[in-house]
């Protein structure tokens, strides 16, 4: 190969010009990350201790004691964000290809904002063996495993699978980053309005992955009058069209309250409504809520319920857009989780470390803590180290710490 022919640019292909000069597109042109070294190779010397035959001495030692290779490779700190491409924002099942934007952005703000490098792999089949095989027998090459945009209810298999297989944390950011941001969200919440978690009631509509994990996470935090609800009403055991996953929660939920029937039904005096469903909630069903009620409407980009709307009835209210106060934003969780359990090299990532890293969040906003200020913005620096702080000493409670 001649000098010539050597490029370190990345090459892109010609795109139509529609594209050209629109701002979104040319900051994708060539992708949005790239690999880059941190050991200089510039002369004999380095070359051979970076490559042959320097090298080949890290190598044997790891052979001998595998544990070597949480400090001499990349491996502990590098995650794999690993999709199917089946529920890719709000746009569905879009296949692998077109989700690779979205993984190389999460790949960017697991390093922006945990100092976390990530490898966003985007896999050519839905079949939940084929996934959970391949994600295996890649794993000895990463320190953690992000399930990113995978649809329900096959993500909530491939994730228990993981788990089970894998001494590496695996994590459904679809799932419990948004169920750990909404609880933080909600703690100060009911702190303003004079609100235990015992005496609330909440009503979720939308009962996919991140509806459920939100279900269970509230749970753990003590609430006890829960309804989920998704197009058919709320999920309940005397209904014969539960899938496994929905079947669960039905059992801790609302066969416990006896609670049924549809959304304006359940929604008439509840003092929480979180949506997580993309649908659209009348107006006069916000208006049957308890006084002071609490609305996080997540739905993007259209809110379940339009903030203007909701503050006629709710003393405070949440969205998941950064336009409105409030927003509540995965990115506030998964780089600070993944720091933390990276940090003391943690098997796995436990319900107490996600409560650890909602109790983190809510304490950030403690001396500003108002109806338009409850849960910290993405660009407040204390964020990442706060959550990853409380995650590892919450992974060296439950024992999952190997450092």
């Amino acid at each position: 190969m001649t000098e010539s022919t050597l490029s370190t640019e990345p090459t892109a292909t010609t795109v139509p010009t529609a594209y050209d000069g629109d701002p979104v597109f040319e900051l994708h042109r060539g992708g949005k990350m790239a690999i880059a070294a941190t050991a200089s190779v510039s002369d004999k010397a380095s070359l051979s201790m970076a490559y042959t035959p320097g090298v080949a001495r890290v190598c044997t030692a790891i052979a001998e004691q595998p544990e070597l290779a949480r400090t001499f490779t990349w491996v502990p700190n590098t995650v794999a964000v690993v999709t199917d491409g089946t529920a890719v924002l709000g746009l569905g099942d879009i296949g692998p290809a077109a989700a690779m934007p979205v993984m190389e952005g999460k790949a960017v703000l697991f390093k922006e904002f945990g100092g976390v490098d990530s490898i966003p792999i985007c896999l050519d089949t839905t079949d939940v063996d084929e996934i959970v095989e391949t994600v295996i027998r890649m794993a000895p090459s990463f320190g953690g495993i992000n399930l990113e945009d995978i649809s329900a209810p096959r993500c909530f298999e491939i994730e228990d699978r993981l788990k089970e297989a894998l001494d590496i944390p695996v994590f459904h950011d679809d799932q419990h980053g948004t169920a750990v941001v909404t609880l933080a969200a909600l703690m100060n919440a009911l702190k303003l309005t004079g609100r235990t978690p015992e005496s609330t009631r909440v009503v979720i509509s939308g009962a996919g992955a991140a509806g459920v994990a939100v279900a269970k996470i509230l749970l753990e935090f003590g609430i006890k009058d829960l309804a989920l609800l998704d197009r058919k009403g709320v999920i309940s055991s005397t209904r014969s069209d539960l899938t496994a996953s929905k079947k669960a929660i039905a059992e801790v939920t609302a066969d416990i309250t006896g609670r049924s029937g549809s959304l304006a039904e359940v929604l008439d005096g509840a003092d929480v409504y979180v949506g997580l469903s993309g649908g659209t909630v009348p107006e006069e069903f916000v208006a049957t809520m308890a006084e002071q009620a609490i609305v996080f409407a997540m739905a993007n980009p259209n809110p379940e319920i339009h903030p203007d709307v909701a503050h006629k009835y709710a003393s405070i209210v949440a969205t998941g857009r950064s336009d409105f106060p409030n927003q509540i934003n995965n990115v506030l969780a998964f780089p600070g989780i993944f720091r933390g359990a990276i940090d003391v090299h943690a098997s796995s990532i436990t319900e107490g470390m996600k409560l650890a890293a909602a109790q983190a969040l809510a304490a950030l906003v403690e001396d500003e803590l108002s109806e338009v200020k409850i849960i910290p913005e993405p660009f407040d620096p204390r964020v990442g180290p706060a959550v990853a702080a409380a995650v590892a000493a919450a992974a060296r409670i439950d024992g999952v710490a190997r450092a």
